[in-house]
C-alpha cells in the first residue's frame, strides 16, 4: 500500500502544473493616480571610525552643531574637528496608499568626502514631496554592502562603501496623494500600444458587460476608460481585484537589445529574418616600434644616438560567407555566426547591417 502511494505521488509530482495562458491585467497596465512618490532627505551619519567628512565639509558640522543646540548644547562650529561624521543624501520610494506608521525602505549617500559609511548611524531625518511636505521620518543603523581593508597607499575596496541601505528605515508619518477607486476608472497601459489597448477594452467588455453594454473603451493607445458596473457600485476595490486577474495577450514590438560595453546581445525569438546572404571579414593592422642603438667607440668624440624602425604589417583574412533562407530563425543565425567564428562585437556589427539592409524586422536598442 505504501508502494502504491508513494508511486501516484509521485507520478502526480512529474504532472505539470496548468498555467492560464495570457498575462494578468495588472502586468500591463495599472490605475491612473496610483503610483509611487519620491522622497529625499537630508541627514548625518554618526558613530563612523575616522572615515568621515574632513574639514573643508562644512556642511556636516554646521548640521551637527544645529542639531545639539536644539538638544541645549552650544558649540562653535568653527572649531569642530569630528571625523566620525557624515552628511548625507536620504531617498525613498513611498508606495500609493501607505498608511501612518507602515515602514519603507530607504537609502543614504555620502555628499560629502567621507570614505566609508560602515558601521555609522544615520539620526532622525525628515523626508519630504516634490510638494515640500514631510511624509516620512528616517533613522537606523547604515548597511553598507562594501568595506575598504587596509591603510596609507595600499587598501582594497569592494563594492561602494559611501552608499547604504537601512531596510524599513522611514516611519510613513503621512498619506501620499492617491485617487481612491469609484465608479469611473481609467487604466494606464507600462508601454502605449494600439493591439494591446484593443484587446484590454474586449477583456473588460467580455467579463464585465451587462445586457450588451459595453464598459470599457480606449481613449488613446495608453489609456483605457472604464465604467464601474452596477453591480460593483458599492464594492469598487472588489472589481480593481477582478479586473486586475484578466489575462490578455499584450501585443509588443519585436526589439534586439545590445550592450555593447558588455557584449551582451538579446533577440526574442520571434524577430523574423528575410532571406539574406552574409559576408563577414577581419581586417588586422599591427604597428611595431623598435628602437636600434648606435654605440661610439670608446675615447671617440660620437654620441649615442637612438633610431625607431617602425614595422607595419597588415592582414586581411578571408571573408566567411553565411547564407540564410526563407524562415530562418533567431537560433539559426546564432548558429551560423558563431560557426564562422563571430565574436560578440563582430556579432553586433552584423546585426545592425542586416537591420539596415532590411533582413531584420526588428528595432535595434542599445544600452
Amino acid at each position: 500500500m505504501r508502494k502504491l502511494l508513494l508511486a501516484i505521488s509521485l507520478a502526480l509530482s512529474l504532472v505539470p502544473l496548468a498555467r492560464p495562458a495570457g498575462t494578468r491585467l495588472k502586468e500591463v497596465a495599472s490605475l491612473e493616480g496610483v503610483r509611487d512618490n519620491q522622497l529625499i532627505g537630508y541627514g548625518v551619519v554618526v558613530g563612523l571610525n575616522g572615515t568621515g567628512d574632513k574639514r573643508q565639509t562644512v556642511f556636516s558640522a554646521q548640521t551637527l552643531t544645529n542639531m545639539l543646540k536644539r538638544m541645549g548644547v552650544t558649540v562653535d562650529p568653527t572649531t569642530m574637528q569630528v571625523k566620525n561624521v557624515a552628511g548625507v543624501m536620504v531617498t525613498a520610494t513611498l508606495p500609493p496608499f501607505a498608511q501612518p506608521g507602515t515602514k519603507i525602505d530607504i537609502t543614504a549617500a555620502a555628499i560629502g568626502d567621507s570614505t566609508n559609511l560602515q558601521g555609522g548611524l544615520l539620526v532622525m531625518t525628515p523626508m519630504k514631496g516634490a510638494d515640500g511636505q514631510v511624509y516620512a521620518m528616517a533613522q537606523g543603523p547604515v548597511m553598507t554592502g562594501g568595506f575598504v581593508a587596509g591603510r596609507g597607499g595600499n587598501t582594497q575596496t569592494v563594492n561602494h562603501p559611501t552608499v547604504g541601505r537601512i531596510p524599513e528605515g522611514a516611519i510613513v508619518e503621512r498619506s501620499p496623494p492617491s485617487v481612491a477607486p469609484s465608479s469611473h476608472l481609467k487604466l494606464q497601459l507600462h508601454e502605449a500600444d494600439f493591439t494591446t489597448a484593443s484587446r484590454v477594452v474586449a477583456a473588460l467588455n467580455k467579463h464585465f458587460a451587462t445586457n450588451g453594454l459595453p464598459v470599457a473603451k480606449a481613449e488613446s493607445s495608453a489609456l483605457v476608460s472604464i465604467d464601474v458596473p452596477a453591480s460593483y457600485s458599492t464594492r469598487p476595490i472588489e472589481f480593481v481585484a477582478e479586473m486586475e486577474n484578466l489575462t490578455i495577450e499584450p501585443d509588443r514590438k519585436q526589439r534586439i537589445v545590445i550592450n555593447e560595453r558588455t557584449g551582451t546581445i538579446i533577440i526574442g525569438k520571434d524577430v523574423r529574418i528575410t532571406p539574406v546572404a552574409i559576408m563577414h571579414g577581419s581586417l588586422s593592422v599591427e604597428v611595431r616600434t623598435t628602437l636600434d642603438v648606435s654605440q661610439p667607440a670608446p675615447f671617440s668624440q660620437g654620441q649615442t644616438t637612438t633610431t625607431p624602425e617602425v614595422d607595419v604589417k597588415a592582414k586581411e583574412a578571408k571573408a566567411q560567407n553565411v547564407i540564410l533562407q526563407q524562415g530562418a530563425t533567431v537560433e539559426e543565425l546564432s548558429r551560423a555566426l558563431q560557426a564562422i567564428g563571430s565574436t560578440p562585437r563582430d556579432i553586433i556589427a552584423i546585426l545592425q547591417n542586416m537591420r539596415a539592409a532590411g533582413a531584420i524586422e526588428a528595432e535595434i536598442e542599445g544600452i
